[in-house]
């Protein structure tokens, strides 16, 4: 019996002249995984994660994203999964109710769905009195628990998540991964990329990009003992020194 497969990729890589962002990489995340996708800055974790969210054509290698062909189905790709970054999540200057219904709409909801998820939404995070508020008005916590609801609102197959979790608590960042265990369990594939070593150790399992490549993939524990590491801090500082690439 072969596992589902929500992502697979082969020898993916995307060059920009003779400088490879993303050199050859080949992995494969399961149905339900929370997957862990860390490298230092210039590693190439973006790059690949516009890869495999149609934002980008890879230049070789091939790839699938929720059964779709990253090179062929990308509008297809778009309509199954969830995205959410540090840097782009939800509009400031618009209400949480507008904010939510924004985004039911580029997701394809219809209006009884949309109602529907949209209160399932607000109370599942007791936001029923904030609905219009604006959202540059609310904590940072707060925003980032909004934006992965709505980023998983549609159900879809798999969300990206990219460095979700910048500049908030630790209390608040525990809180936010109670969330994502909450959405594997009913089955959502979480891609998370994160520079908070002890956030990998939430993960099932961790792919470490240095320069391009993927130097190491397995789950936290078996990384630490292949690395005689006591946490998967200092696995990542044993493969990170290798890299010949500035940050950027």
């Amino acid at each position: 019996m072969s596992e589902q497969l929500s992502i697979t990729a082969s020898q993916l890589t995307k060059r920009f002249g003779d400088f490879y962002a993303v050199d050859h990489i080949s992995f494969d995340v399961r149905k339900g995984e929370i997957f862990g996708f860390l490298g230092a800055n210039g590693a190439g974790k973006t790059t690949a994660m516009r890869m495999l969210t149609g934002l980008s054509v890879p230049t070789s290698g091939s790839a699938t994203v929720a059964g779709f062909d990253v090179y062929t189905q990308s509008e297809e790709i778009k309509k199954k999964i969830g995205y959410m970054s540090q840097k782009f999540s939800l509009y400031q200057d618009l209400k949480v109710s507008e904010n939510i219904e924004f985004f039911g709409g580029i997701y394809g909801l219809s209006k009884s769905r949309l109602k529907e998820a949209s209160e399932k939404l607000l109370h599942t995070l007791g936001f029923e009195h904030e609905a219009q508020a604006i959202v540059g008005s609310l904590p940072l916590g707060w925003k980032q628990k909004l934006a992965f609801s709505i980023a998983i609102m549609h159900e879809p197959a798999i969300v990206f998540l990219d460095e979700p979790t910048g500049g908030v608590d630790p209390i608040t960042r525990r809180q936010f991964w109670n969330m994502i265990y909450e959405a594997a369990d009913k089955g959502i594939t979480i891609f998370v990329t994160t520079h908070y070593m002890d956030e990998a150790e939430y993960c099932n399992r961790v792919a470490i990009m240095v320069d391009g490549k993927i130097e190491a993939l397995d789950q936290p524990k078996v990384l630490k003992q292949t690395f005689h590491a006591p946490n998967m801090e200092d696995v990542f500082y044993q493969l990170a020194r290798k890299a010949k690439r500035s940050d950027g």
